[in-house]
């Protein structure tokens, strides 16, 4: 009997994909909680050695998007962020805001913008540079990306 291949995917009990998230992931200034989602992952590939997060908004005003949360050395046997999560310093990278940690939707008024959440599997057990911007990380690593996938979540102020 031939066992199916584990498909590599990230989900979140907070909100669902493509729909909009909840208020108390938004930031303070309007009106959230500033909380991170819950988030759990599976089907890593064989060889992954560590885990990286980043939440990107690329329809934001600013060039490149807004990175809203980077997070890497996640530990390889981690499959699972509780909501409002408090993370280990060695795993937090800076937001575009230069912030270290989660920083919530605060999108100008208009469109709707789109969230990635995307989930990186790495064939390497850490990346030894603290608090690396979305941009650095993603620099970090090239070359190491065994798999990716994304939950996008939605949010627009009027």
């Amino acid at each position: 009997m031939m066992l199916a291949a584990l498909t590599f995917t990230i989900a979140s009990t907070t909100f669902k994909p493509n729909s909009t998230v909840p208020v108390k992931m938004v930031c303070t200034a309007m009106g959230g909680a500033n909380a991170s989602p819950e988030l759990h992952w599976n089907g890593a590939p064989k060889g992954t050695r560590s885990f990286a997060l980043i939440v990107h908004d690329p329809d934001a005003p600013h060039p490149g998007g807004w990175y809203h949360w980077v997070v890497y050395n996640i530990p390889r046997a981690t499959d699972t962020f509780a909501a409002n999560a408090s993370l280990p310093d060695n795993e937090l990278g800076k937001t575009s805001g230069e912030d270290v940690g989660y920083a919530g939707m605060c999108p100008p008024p208009g469109k709707v913008h789109h969230y990635n959440f995307t989930l990186y599997a790495l064939d390497v057990p850490s990346i030894s540079v603290p608090h690396l911007t979305g941009p650095q990380l993603e620099q970090a690593i090239q070359g190491h990306v065994l798999a990716k996938t994304t939950v996008t979540g939605l949010y627009q102020t009027k």
